[in-house]
């Protein structure tokens, strides 16, 4: 893979020196003697790195760092110094230098920084691209942390947006964590109902009796504590949306009244005799099999099939592995400003644990991991260490996990993405484990659209060969 490196010293030898032995570790060099030409040269170029001296005339090196971190902030800076100027090499890496080497250079040393330099680049410009993505896709849904690229969530925005502004009753199904409440969410800012209120339940969290009042309300009197009216969620959704979650919890008593507002759009409060009429959307959800609840007596096969009007299913997390990345770059943004903290990017080998565990937990499990993962790094990329335990055990380092059920093209692909994980990104080495030519493995990449998880382009690692 070809990096672009741009060596700066006004000191003749010292620079073809350091592009001699920088060209034999594979790196395109790049030469200028003063922060000036330094400069034009950044303007016509795709520079991946400099290495500056510190001290020199027209435009010193302190001064090129800050013009390359304010016009180019992803390209890292290496400082060289005397013994002298060491103080000078330590503020300049406050102001944004990378590393500083002093003089005379130890070679293997400013090997090892480079490669080092570069792969922090590749990262941030990783996390960029995927922070990128991320703000189109939450725009296109209007709906934060709702994202996705997969097809299967393709599938389900196209469905949200078809039935949105319809009065259909919708009922949500999918495993728990999945982000149900979000679907419901969405139908809701969707529609011509957005400007009045969505109202929500959760129907596992409340008894038999404080729900049928939860929900319908109840009269002065009605019960012991009823001192005085209250409107129920169903009647505060009048006008909107009200979204009833673990649909399947409920009993035969309550089931029956919420048919009747189904179909009349009727109700009583609880102890009243009045009729209560509204005009509301009713979204319900799920992570039970509702059929086998009917099968088994506990679910009316009248109110199943007035709920499930319209069906969207949520597929697992485990079903959809080409959402992980930009779901995980939302909630390390996320988490990232809330705790004021300075996160760049999520390493390579850290990505790879995230793809490839299986999340029973889903989203939510998926977001709680970040979270923790945010507050628990010390630097400026999430490290493997940061992640839970059971994330790093759990996704089998070294295992490539693919459904059964897969097709040919989804199983190339996450055979492509896991082993570039496995070699930070890199592609020469990943073509040689897949057995496969180099520009194979960029055709393929391509293709499979996971350019914006592995930036450097086939043309720039073309070059190489």
């Amino acid at each position: 893979m070809k990096f672009n490196i741009l060596v700066v010293d006004d000191e003749k030898n010292i620079r073809m020196g350091l592009g001699k032995a920088l060209e034999l570790d594979g790196y395109t060099i790049f030469l200028a003697e003063d922060g000036n030409e330094a400069m034009k040269i950044m303007v016509k170029t795709d520079i991946d790195l400099v290495v500056t001296d510190l001290r020199m005339p027209k435009l010193s090196g302190e001064e090129l760092l800050k013009k390359v971190s304010s016009a180019y902030p992803t390209v890292p800076v290496i400082i060289l110094t005397g013994h002298g100027t060491v103080e000078n090499a330590v503020n300049a890496m406050r102001d944004g230098a990378y590393d500083f080497l002093t003089k005379p250079l130890n070679l293997d040393r400013l090997s090892l920084l480079v490669k080092r330099a570069l792969s922090s680049r590749e990262l941030v410009l990783k996390h960029r691209e995927l922070q990128a993505e991320v703000a189109r896709l939450e725009s296109k849904k209007e709906s934060s942390n709702f994202i996705g690229k997969s097809v299967q969530m393709q599938k389900v925005f196209e469905l949200i947006s078809q039935v949105a502004s319809t009065k259909a009753s919708v009922l949500i199904t999918g495993e728990s964590g999945v982000g149900k409440e979000m679907v419901a969410e969405a139908l809701h800012k969707q529609s011509n109902r957005k400007d009045n209120s969505l109202v929500k339940v959760h129907c596992a969290a409340l008894t038999e009796s404080l729900l049928e009042s939860e929900l319908f309300g109840h009269e002065k009197g009605a019960f012991t504590g009823a001192v005085t009216q209250r409107k129920g969620r169903f009647e505060l959704s009048d006008k909107g949306s009200i979204f009833l979650d673990e649909i399947g919890e409920i009993n035969q008593s309550i089931q029956i009244k919420i048919l009747r507002v189904l179909q009349e759009r009727e109700f009583e409060r609880v102890g009243g005799m009045n009729t209560v009429k509204i005009d509301t959307r009713l979204i319900t959800a799920t992570n039970r099999d509702l059929k086998k609840e009917i099968a088994d007596g506990n679910f009316r096969e009248d109110l199943y099939y007035r709920l499930n009007v319209v069906n969207i299913h949520i597929p697992p997390l485990r079903e959809r592995t080409d959402d992980i990345p930009l779901m995980a770059s939302a909630f390390l943004k996320e988490f990232a400003e809330e705790n004021g903290k300075s996160i760049e990017g999520i390493d390579n080998k850290a990505a790879m644990a995230l793809y490839n565990y299986s999340w029973p937990g889903n989203v939510r499990e998926l977001r709680n991991c970040m979270e923790s993962a945010v507050v628990l790094s010390k630097g400026h990329f999430i490290m493997p260490e940061d992640l839970p335990p059971s994330v790093v055990e759990g996704s089998e380092d070294g295992y490539i996990k693919i459904k059964l059920g897969s097709n040919m093209a989804e199983s190339e692909k996450a055979i492509i993405r896991s082993t570039l994980n496995y070699v930070n990104g890199n592609k020469s080495r990943a073509a040689e484990i897949l057995g496969i030519g180099r520009k194979t493995l960029h055709r393929k990449i391509h293709d499979f659209g996971l350019e914006q998880e592995f930036l450097k382009s086939a043309q720039q690692e073309s070059n190489d060969g």
